[in-house]
């Protein structure tokens, strides 16, 4: 680390004047914060960890891919096996459809449904679930008038592939037989 003043590297200094200019700046004119601009963002707030369950309770999980998903650390725990599997996407879909049929206001529901037919319905969507086209063309003309079961179709879809597709794997891996031990 620098000792002294003199032992400061030149862009120390620089970063430095740059920092007293700027915060001499909203000395000046606190009404005009707009210009002051903070070097570092805040970090997000971390969300609190959920509760490691009973070997017993994960247990539950291998007959109910239900109960998994409700559970917040089963369902951080099926995320990371499907990250693994670079499937993740199918998990997300289906939490952001119970998101999306909380939504109470037709403006924000509207708003979801756009967002979440772009991130995972449409070809070529970031994170697109594999479901069938009849399954797709549906959930689109639902989108016409979003509801609250608007993807409700869909979600089943995905919800039935993670069913009989990825729970089993999941059963059998290192990461669900570190929960029941």
């Amino acid at each position: 680390m620098c000792k002294g003043l003199a032992a400061l590297p030149h862009t120390c200094l620089e970063r430095a004047k740059e920092i007293k200019t700027k915060l001499g700046t909203l000395l000046q004119k606190p009404d005009s914060t707009i210009d002051f601009i903070v070097p570092y963002p805040e970090k997000p707030e971390k969300p609190p960890k959920a509760q490691k369950p009973s070997p017993e309770e994960a247990l539950q999980w291998r007959d109910s891919l239900e109960k998994l998903l409700q559970n917040p650390y089963g369902l951080a725990s099926f995320r990371s096996f499907l990250r693994s599997e670079f499937s993740e996407e199918n998990a997300e879909f289906w939490v952001a459809c119970e998101d999306y049929k909380k939504t109470k206001s037709p403006v924000k529901m509207a708003e979801k449904a756009k967002k979440i037919y772009e991130e995972f319905i449409q070809t070529e969507a970031p994170k697109e679930v594999n479901i069938d086209h009849f399954t797709k063309a549906v959930t689109m003309k639902n989108l016409v008038e979003p509801s609250p079961t608007s993807f409700d179709m869909a979600q089943k879809r995905i919800f039935a592939l993670m069913e009989k597709d990825s729970l089993p794997r999941f059963v059998r891996s290192e990461f669900y037989h570190e929960l029941i031990k």
